[in-house]
């Protein structure tokens, strides 16, 4: 079975995870939705995004936008990487779009990972937002529970 497991990520924290995602099996590659013009040679999708005030990063939920009918048709999960730290704190369902892929493509599952956050890749003006934010610098992800997930998914995709 052929996987698609297809991110938008902006410093590479959801990279890392959609990478690591790639063990689903020998027919899962790991590609940026810009790279993705036709969908439709694949069995299975996993999309993921990067979250930034509570939505996916536009490319990404574009992507799905406009190749709704095809993953409408086939298995579907989604991951969504952006809370730092060890806790989420805010109650609203995260991101924002999913409301929307739910009715529209009908995924399987959705998860939320935790992020990473590295000053050094951050612009001038990411930094003085994250400082007023007071957002925890580190590589808050959870590599057993990731790999858990792709467990799962290989299981269910048989």
């Amino acid at each position: 079975m052929t996987i698609l497991v297809a991110y938008a990520s902006k410093h590479g924290s959801t990279q890392g995870i959609a990478e690591q995602l790639r063990q689903l099996g020998k027919e899962a590659e790991a590609r940026p939705v810009e790279e993705v013009t036709d969908p439709g040679s694949y069995e299975a999708f996993v999309i993921g995004s990067a979250v930034y005030y509570g939505s996916w990063l536009k490319e990404a939920t574009e992507w799905v936008h406009h190749h709704q009918a095809v993953l409408a048709g086939h298995p579907v999960w989604l991951f969504s990487v952006g809370p730092l730290g060890t806790e989420v704190q805010d109650a609203e369902q995260q991101p924002k779009e999913m409301t929307e892929f739910q009715q529209a493509i009908r995924p399987r599952e959705q998860r939320i990972f935790f992020g990473a956050l590295d000053h050094s890749h951050l612009s001038f003006a990411e930094r003085v937002m994250v400082k007023a934010v007071r957002a925890p610098e580190g590589d808050f992800r959870d590599w057993e529970a990731i790999d858990a997930w792709a467990a799962s998914i290989a299981h269910n995709l048989g």
